[in-house]
């Protein structure tokens, strides 16, 4: 007797397609990256990160002139600087907290606030840890304004920010609408 394995490879085949559509309707709803939604994403992110809770809990984070926050701000060079972004972080609970991402809520003072962009491949590139962040910074793919001794200190919590960038699910495809 025969019986044909057309139904079966038929449903296994639509089994696939809506897999498929289902995983390219996910990324195509993911938020572009360094949006105001993408950054808010990355705030939450950051608040489950130890190496930065943990890690910038200390000299970094308190390096604020007395406001009892600091800011990282950030974006996308071939999006434009109106396109920046910004993290606030402050002290909770002994650890560097992420209270907030998203549109610029107050000016930076880079005598202790830090503002990074790159081009998004570069971003991109950074958030699969390709370069790390000191080669990222010498060879200039991405820019930094702040300050560097502080900063150079949490090397390696920074190395954990920017390998955060990569995992916040984002469209690199769109540049962030305002």
């Amino acid at each position: 007797m025969f019986v044909s394995n057309t139904p079966r490879l038929f449903v296994r085949g639509a089994v696939a397609l809506a897999l498929g559509s289902a995983a390219l309707a996910a990324h195509a709803s993911a938020p572009a990256l360094m949006s105001p939604a993408w950054t808010a994403a990355m705030c939450s992110a950051w608040n489950a990160t130890p190496q930065l809770t943990k890690g910038l809990a200390g000299e970094w984070l308190h390096d604020d002139k007395g406001r009892g926050y600091k800011v990282v701000e950030m974006y996308r060079d071939d999006c434009g600087s109106a396109g920046v972004v910004e993290l606030k972080i402050v002290p909770k609970d002994g650890q560097a907290y992420c209270s907030y991402g998203g549109v610029p809520q107050v000016a930076p003072d880079f005598a202790v606030d830090f503002l990074m962009h790159a081009k998004t491949p570069d971003w991109v590139s950074m958030g699969r840890g390709d370069p790390g962040p000191m080669w990222a910074m010498m060879s200039g793919k991405l820019q930094f304004q702040g300050p560097k001794l502080v900063a150079m200190r949490a090397i390696k919590p920074f190395a954990s920010f920017l390998l955060l960038v990569g995992k916040v699910d984002y469209d690199a495809k769109t540049c962030p609408a305002r």
